[in-house]
């Protein structure tokens, strides 16, 4: 029989993990609060992709029984992790499990000032929502009860429908100028190939942190620039940060408040592979070839 990955929370990087397990044979269900709502609409989402059933969260209590393999991607909100709230006795208890994922941020990590931070860096978070992260983590850690748990600590996610590429064209491009403060991303189809790569593994210790993140933390305004160029557009004007700070959204003003680098070669190395797209400029590209049908997505 083939192996069972649940996928609870069928969202933009959970569809592209789904679509990848599905072509390595998995069988896969994956879970919407509304089954039916914006899958057509999701860029990459699960619409029509054969081998993935989706199903109501509040109904994957049967799905867990069978699942050999359980991957998690909501975030926390207000009252916790949702996962763990509504299935975490269901999961300990899960008679077919071998293997755990838990998609988490490198936002744990805290503001390092343009420091670099790995694996083994403690974390030091510095918002609520990144506080929330480090309980959900430990949440996991205490469900999995020695079967292997992989927690990936996720970079700024991008992809198809969901790229500086968008924003030029949309015309909401900013390009703000803050020297100095650099960071990570991670593309999809990168996060998909992690997660299928770590399934995969016959031999892994019982909890490992991985972390997703590309080989060239770089400044917003050079990936804007870059879109710009490849879709030859005018690149947009630049803001100073100082300029630009004061129509911020609270999230997005802490989001610049940190500047830290994430290494992920150790994990690369542990997942036997290496990124797609180590770098923003391959990303873009391989987005734009997409785009125009260039290569499948």
């Amino acid at each position: 029989m083939s192996p069972t990955l649940l996928i609870l929370g069928l969202g933009y990087s959970g569809a592209a993990v789904a679509r990848a397990a599905v072509r390595a044979g998995f069988t896969v269900i994956g879970t919407r609060r509304d089954p039916g709502s914006d899958l057509g609409r999701d860029p990459g989402g699960a619409a029509g992709q054969s081998g993935i059933t989706v199903i109501p969260f509040d109904s994957a209590a049967p799905a867990l029984r069978e699942a050999t393999h359980l991957l998690a991607t909501a975030g926390p909100g207000p009252d916790g992790d949702p996962v763990l709230a509504s299935y975490g006795a269901a999961i300990a208890a899960a008679p077919c499990l071998g293997w755990l994922g838990y998609l988490s941020t490198t936002g744990i990590y805290g503001d390092r000032q343009g420091g670099w931070v790995d694996e083994d860096t403690p974390p030091d978070p510095t918002s609520e929502r990144a506080r929330a992260r480090i309980a959900a983590e430990e949440g996991w850690r205490a469900v999995a009860r020695g079967r292997s748990l992989d927690i990936f600590r996720l970079a700024g996610i991008y992809g198809p429908g969901r790229s500086a590429l968008d924003d030029v064209r949309a015309g909401r491009a900013r390009r703000i100028i803050k020297p100095g403060h650099a960071f990570g991303r991670i593309h999809r189809d990168d996060i998909a190939a992690a997660v299928l790569a770590a399934m995969r593994q016959a031999e892994r210790p019982p909890v490992r942190v991985l972390n997703l993140a590309d080989d060239e933390p770089a400044e917003s305004a050079e990936v804007v620039a870059e879109a710009a160029r490849l879709l030859g557009a005018p690149v947009p004007p630049a803001i100073p940060f100082a300029e630009a700070e004061p129509s911020m959204s609270p999230m997005a003003r802490g989001f610049w408040a940190e500047n830290r680098k994430v290494a992920s070669a150790r994990t690369q190395a542990m997942l036997g592979l290496r990124w797609r797209y180590p770098t923003y400029r391959e990303g873009l590209r391989g987005i734009l070839a997409e785009q125009l049908g260039d290569r499948p997505a």
